[in-house]
């Protein structure tokens, strides 16, 4: 498997054209973070360097790094001929977005209407991953925003909130809490719980508990939402979900309920985040705009977009 992409090439090759970070980000309309990072990784992975630092000074190439920039800009040229033979694409051409396994049945669609709503000439590409999965991902360049919680992302990512959700007990009408209109924290660790088995959601909602004084009993941690879902309509348990589909039956065909936990603490934002803050003019920083009005609308009234 190769490690560079030929988004590391054609950074590569942009900060040997400009001979600085701060221009070859604004030309390529990413953030200087970001490119810092990128060209980093490639070094380490290369393990030489590719640029002579010097402060005050442009950045210039070393002997291995004039070759390997000669090389990959043959590469790049040879990747936007076939993209477009003509020549009358814009470089700026493609675009991949991340998003959280739970999130993506019900973000994923709206985004991709809208982007191709927006600017029809882009190609978007797709990746649903878990948290830890994400934050690499982001890290390493592979994806330019990832819609998610706010959950294990520190000071290096940008965040946009697009939205602000309160979890859903799941739970089978058969159970003796099925009657309320809405559930606490308190009431639910008396009871087994059925959580995911994503690391970090299951650290979010133990951290939820122990904020008020609790230990939950965890019955089960379920690989994905409809098994969460179909374990706690079956009453193995009472499931703690942020992304509850309006669906009142499990894949098997047993009747399920939701019921908002009203704890305020447990309220959790759904954010589009990129690795560094965009320049303010960049098309990236446009996108991301258009794409957050449009999903926090989405959110709001039901369906609406672009």
């Amino acid at each position: 498997m190769l490690y560079l992409t030929l988004r590391h090439y054609e950074y590569i090759c942009a900060v040997a054209e400009y001979g600085s970070l701060s221009s070859a980000a604004e030309a390529l309309h990413v953030s200087q973070p970001a490119l810092s990072t990128a060209l980093a990784r490639a070094e380490d992975h290369l393990g030489h360097a590719l640029f002579v630092r010097r402060q005050g000074a442009p950045l210039s190439l070393t002997p291995q790094g004039r070759d390997f920039a000669k090389a990959a800009q043959k590469l790049v040229e040879q990747a936007r001929r076939l993209e477009a033979p003509d020549g009358a694409k814009s470089p700026w051409q493609e675009l991949t977005i991340g998003c959280f396994s739970d999130l993506a049945p019900f973000v994923l669609a709206p985004a991709l209407h809208c982007l191709r709503q927006t600017f029809p000439q882009l190609a978007v590409n797709t990746r649903t991953l878990g948290f830890s999965q994400l934050t690499q991902a982001l890290l390493q360049n592979e994806i330019d925003l990832a819609v998610t919680y706010d959950l294990g992302l520190d000071a290096g990512f940008d965040r946009k909130i697009i939205d602000r959700r309160r979890p859903q007990a799941l739970l089978s009408p058969n159970h003796a809490l099925a009657h309320h209109s809405s559930l606490s924290l308190a009431e639910l660790a008396r009871e087994p719980l059925v959580l995911s088995q994503e690391g970090l959601s299951v650290q979010h909602m133990l951290t939820l508990f122990k904020s008020i004084g609790l230990t939950p009993r965890i019955a089960h941690r379920a690989a994905s939402l409809e098994v969460l879902r179909s374990l706690a309509a079956n009453g193995e348990g009472i499931g703690i979900s942020y992304s509850a589909p309006a669906i009142p039956h499990s894949y098997d065909g047993k009747e399920i309920l939701r019921i908002p936990i009203r704890d305020s603490c447990a309220i959790e934002p759904v954010i589009i985040a990129c690795h560094g803050v965009p320049l303010p003019e960049s098309r990236l920083s446009r996108v991301r705009e258009i794409l957050s009005n449009a999903l926090a609308q989405d959110a709001s009234d039901g369906g609406k977009n672009c």
